[in-house]
């Protein structure tokens, strides 16, 4: 006998997503990181907390995907333009990370990561990262304009350090800075050495085999 054909499940509910990200991030800013937890986002948003839980495993990845959902591709489409996609790349970032919720949630998220001595699984760091956006532009990069030896994962992870330098430690330290200036300092990173001929294949194809990118965040 033929088996009888399953039914499909019922389609996700994308309002429910929709409802818990918008109570987080409405959370952050009126309470501040510690009191939003799941039973708040439920209370706040009219989600039952089992509900969220099924798509969240924990407070701290709603709060990531709810403060850093990566970027809106539109914005950072690569043109093919180095610098300009740079530009845009930056602004982009910086806006996400100038939002209210994601100002208050930013702090709490880096003490939780450093605490924290379990790995985390390579594809919940990419569903709030913009990292492979930043892939993307470097590949699409002319052939020559960057240095094949340079490791465009530690091109993003100082153009995230200046990132959140210039969202969380302005106030601090009194500095007010172009946005120009920290393009230029990523361009800078990323062109070939004085002297030194670049390979015309695509640098980061090579450096994706040598370190292997998917599971930085």
């Amino acid at each position: 006998m033929a088996e009888p054909a399953r039914r499909p499940g019922r389609p996700r509910d994308t309002s429910i997503d929709e409802r818990a990200l918008a109570a987080t991030r409405e959370l952050l800013v009126e309470r501040g990181f510690d009191a939003t937890t799941i039973q708040a986002v439920a209370a706040h948003s009219g989600v039952h907390a089992s509900a969220i839980y099924r798509r969240w495993g924990s407070r701290i990845e709603l709060i990531e995907e709810a403060t850093f959902p990566g970027l809106s591709p539109p914005s950072v489409q690569p043109t093919g333009d180095l610098r300009r996609d740079i530009r845009r790349f930056v602004r982009a970032y910086l806006a996400a990370f100038s939002a209210p919720a994601s100002r208050a949630a930013a702090a709490g998220l880096l003490a939780h990561h450093q605490a924290s001595s379990r790995p985390r699984p390579p594809d919940l760091y990419l569903r709030v990262s913009a990292r492979p956006q930043f892939q993307d532009i470097l590949r699409a990069a002319p052939p020559g304009s960057i240095d094949p030896d340079v490791d465009p994962d530690d091109v993003f992870d100082m153009l995230l350090g200046a990132i959140l330098a210039r969202t969380l430690l302005s106030a601090a330290t009194a500095r007010s800075r172009p946005v120009e200036r920290t393009v230029e300092m990523i361009i800078r990173l990323l062109q070939p050495r004085p002297g030194h001929a670049a390979d015309q294949a695509s640098p980061y194809t090579q450096t994706q085999t040598n370190h292997g990118t998917a599971g930085r965040g």
